[in-house]
């Protein structure tokens, strides 16, 4: 069996071949352990980081039925929920491999992922840590603040919104 490590090295091309692929109950360990990398630095900064409680709060919450798997040159390289609501979407758990972060996967993904939700005419919804670059990236597709707390800020995509370029919503 391949590592996560073995994975990153093997995932090295600055442009990934990447595809979705539904998610299943047995992907959840997989998912819990990259949510506990991906989110550890933000997590120590904000004096929040729990060893158990990073992992269990994923299995609590994994929903195969709305999870997708990001497969990148046929290894796994992350997931993303996209959840029905109320109003909308709830964009959650957009975990990737930190080695493939930064080359345009996430974008790729995401942009995906927000033409289907533009299509439907439903508006998006995500929160995000407060101080995590991954802010920038949903700020970059059309993302606003729309609340904040000491942890967390809530965020909102209406349909339709500039994918590039859009304010913050502030």
């Amino acid at each position: 069996m391949t590592t996560h490590a073995e994975q990153s090295r093997e995932a090295a091309a600055p442009a990934p071949g990447w595809a979705l692929r539904a998610a299943e109950p047995t992907d959840v360990e997989a998912i819990a352990e990259l949510r506990a990398r991906v989110m550890r630095p933000d997590l120590e900064r904000l004096g929040r980081f729990d060893e158990h409680r990073v992992r269990q709060r994923l299995r609590d919450s994994f929903s195969p039925l709305h999870t997708s798997v990001i497969v990148a040159d046929g290894v796994f390289a992350g997931c993303v929920t996209l959840r029905p609501a109320e109003d909308g979407q709830w964009l959650e758990h957009f975990y990737l491999d930190p080695a493939l972060q930064g080359r345009g996967l996430g974008s790729a993904v995401l942009r995906g992922l927000l033409d289907r939700a533009d299509a439907d005419g439903d508006l998006v919804r995500l929160n995000v840590l407060r101080g995590s670059a991954a802010q920038r990236l949903y700020e970059r597709h059309g993302f606003g603040v729309e609340e904040e707390d000491p942890i967390d800020v809530y965020m909102v995509r209406r349909p339709g919104r500039l994918k590039s370029g859009a304010g913050s919503g502030t």
